[in-house]
């Protein structure tokens, strides 16, 4: 006698679907540039946001397959063209994944360059090896053909966009939302009702792991969760 098949679990389907996007950034030089640390500081005060933007945020992407090193342009410059290891330590020290705007990521490192020249002194108008130039970046927004409904579909589509996309949907998405969080977290909290798996995603460390990592770790949470549900 063949035995009767349970009735496949039935699909759970988004409130709204999650549109995957991509941006794209146009680079910039600025006027500005720094040939000392007083000169940075004062630079540090005066760019626009879009360039505080480029040597942090923009930097965790360019460099995203480096697990180790300066999480910013700022720190690596304190290192290797001024040799001030213990300035480059502090501003390595900064977590972007703290913030929810620019303004206050620029306020930040002010105060760390401003402690550690009024401890130093004599550092401020010391020549660093190489200037400093400073960049900013302008993003445009480019919408992607993919689209998830439900947390398979989810999966599928993070499995084949961008890494541009994970980092526009996971680490930009904190200045847009004004949250520590990110867009894939709120969705699938505010759309799935999955909120375990919203919080997973959010202590996933962008810091020791490149962007692909990140998109591996993402997929195998939601493999799992999938096959609870089987």
């Amino acid at each position: 006698m063949a035995t009767a098949q349970l009735p496949a679990p039935p699909v759970r389907w988004a409130r709204a679907p999650f549109y995957f996007n991509s941006a794209a950034h146009l680079l910039r030089i600025e006027r500005e540039k720094a040939t000392t640390l007083g000169e940075l500081l004062a630079a540090l005060r005066a760019v626009p946001s879009e360039s505080i933007f480029q040597h942090t945020f923009r930097t965790l992407q360019e460099h995203h397959f480096i697990r180790e090193g300066f999480s910013n342009d700022y720190a690596h410059w304190a290192f290797a063209a001024c040799n001030e290891v213990g300035l480059a330590e502090r501003l390595a020290s900064v977590d972007v994944r703290e913030f929810t705007s620019v303004e206050s990521l620029r306020e930040r490192i002010v105060q760390i360059v401003q402690d550690y020249l009024n401890r130093n002194p004599r550092a401020a108008d010391r020549v660093a090896m190489e200037p400093f130039y400073f960049c900013a970046s302008d993003a445009v927004v480019v919408p992607t053909p993919f689209v998830g409904r439900n947390l398979a579909e989810f999966r599928d589509c993070m499995n084949q966009v961008s890494i541009h996309s994970i980092h526009y949907h996971f680490i930009e998405a904190r200045l847009r939302l004004k949250l520590n969080s990110n867009d894939f977290s709120v969705w699938l909290e505010s759309e799935l009702d999955m909120g375990r798996i919203a919080d997973q995603f959010n202590r996933i460390d962008i810091y020791t792991s490149t962007l692909q990592d990140v998109r591996r770790t993402m997929v195998r949470v939601i493999e799992r969760a999938l096959h609870s549900q089987a």
